[in-house]
């Protein structure tokens, strides 16, 4: 077997939720990998995702790297615009919302630990 797997994000399962205009199509199994996470979330203009999450030992980069938009870290709201880089923490509950010519995003996550350590939030944005 060869050291190394290719596949195009197009031709990844959407696993995003029916109800969101979002595409999240996620690599990690795509290209079976163990250290390292790359993931593609597509958001249709003005949409936001309606929870948050937070990890407890990945941290997590996120590229835009079309559109603009904003991110909601823990009670903090902050712009994010074209090939800006953000690092969030695990610990810290994340969100996302497309700006008007909506967003697309590359997140790189580091290692999981085995059976996942993601944690959701319902109505993150709630209060804004």
């Amino acid at each position: 077997m060869a050291d190394w797997k290719k596949r195009n994000f197009e031709d990844i399962e959407d696993r995003s939720p029916a109800e969101v205009p979002i595409r999240w199509l996620f690599s990690r199994d795509e290209v079976e990998s163990t250290q390292v996470g790359v993931s593609r979330f597509s958001y249709e203009p003005g949409a936001r995702m309606p929870f948050g999450h937070r990890h407890g030992v990945q941290e997590e980069v996120y590229v835009v790297v079309s559109g603009s938009g904003r991110a909601k870290l823990e009670d903090e709201i902050i712009e994010i615009a074209l090939w800006d880089v953000l690092r969030v923490a695990p610990q810290v509950i994340r969100s996302f919302e497309a700006g008007p010519d909506g967003m697309e995003m590359i997140c790189v996550g580091g290692k999981r630990p085995e059976g996942g350590d993601n944690e959701g939030f319902k109505d993150f944005w709630l209060d804004w």
